[in-house]
């Protein structure tokens, strides 16, 4: 029972991780808008010596003049723009870059968070109604998104990275050939514990994507059937995957803003990180670009939350009945 609940979680996010990953691809680029990409630390100018100099030299000072103010920000890009800039640059194929890791991630953390949902939801579920509170489900969702997030990290860091590539100039891109490469070149450039960089804030979204998504969906479709609203059929398994993707997307944005950008942070060897970690990055970044700037992407957040969400659920209910008889 235990082993079922994993294959047919793994299945449905395999399914539903791939045919919106162009919308994820999207939702981390406007995620790093207005983030400066940051170069390598340039020679300290007292290290710069002239190749002459003028002794006794006496050079009257200009008079100072006005510095020109600064340039209004850029607005930021909507995601049909986002998209088709991203089309347009880099071509129709990069709108799955980084697919391999949306597979490994998938393969790792959705399929332990959701088979590990399903079992402490039969573990904890009433003996005689076969029910079980939102409470309780709530905390298996928190549960099994923090011990899938552990398990998937390496592959979401490579998933972040890959999928923000096309956004840095040509000399500053890491240019993976797949997820192993990026996994490798990790490991081997940066040491094997960047692997797990921003993991706290990976097990925080999970927690709350994972509680949020779950238990919204199955309390939703509860209530849809109790009331007699609709039968347990496609339009209920649609209705409350919609209602559980909102309630996951407004819950779960503003870590993952944060979190795209600590794993996508460019550390040169010898210099400062542009973040210490979570909690620096959000000051800096609510700082430079104000608090909706932890809302950057909702659109396509819920534009792939709504669609992935759906298409998860609908594909494990059809999983569940194929599978039914083993």
């Amino acid at each position: 029972m235990g082993v079922k609940g994993f294959v047919e979680g793994g299945i449905a996010s395999i399914v539903a991780g791939c045919s919106t990953h162009p919308l994820d691809l999207i939702k981390v680029r406007m995620q790093l808008q207005g983030e400066k990409v940051h170069a390598p630390n340039p020679q300290p100018i007292h290290n710069l010596r002239p190749a002459f100099a003028f002794h006794n030299l006496h050079v009257p000072h200009a008079p100072s003049l006005p510095l020109p103010p600064p340039p209004p920000p850029r607005a930021s890009a909507g995601p049909i723009s986002v998209g088709m800039k991203i089309v347009q640059t880099e071509g129709l194929a990069a709108l799955y870059s980084g697919v391999s890791a949306t597979v490994l991630r998938q393969t790792l953390y959705s399929t332990t968070r959701m088979g590990l949902y399903d079992v402490l939801k039969t573990k904890w579920a009433h003996k005689e109604t076969g029910h079980l509170s939102l409470p309780h489900k709530i905390g298996a969702g928190l549960i099994a998104g923090a011990i899938g997030a552990a398990v998937g990290n390496p592959a979401d860091v490579a998933m972040v990275r890959m999928q923000a590539d096309g956004r840095l100039p040509m000399a500053q891109r890491r240019n993976y050939k797949g997820v192993t490469d990026a996994i490798s070149q990790m490991a081997k450039q940066e040491g094997v514990a960047s692997l797990w960089r921003g993991s706290a804030l990976t097990v925080n979204r999970a927690m709350i994507v994972t509680a949020s998504q779950l238990a919204s969906y199955d309390q939703f479709k509860e209530m849809i059937i109790e009331n007699h609203v609709m039968n347990d059929g496609l339009g209920t398994h649609v209705t409350a995957s919609f209602a559980a993707g909102f309630v996951a997307s407004v819950a779960s944005n503003p870590v993952d803003v944060i979190k795209t950008r600590v794993m996508n942070m460019k550390v040169e060897p010898g210099s400062i990180p542009p973040y210490n970690g979570a909690l620096d990055c959000a000051l800096k970044t609510v700082r430079a670009e104000g608090p909706m700037a932890l809302y950057k992407g909702f659109i396509p957040t819920i534009s792939r939350q709504g669609p992935f969400t759906v298409v998860l659920f609908v594909t494990l209910e059809q999983v569940r009945k194929l599978l039914k008889e083993f």
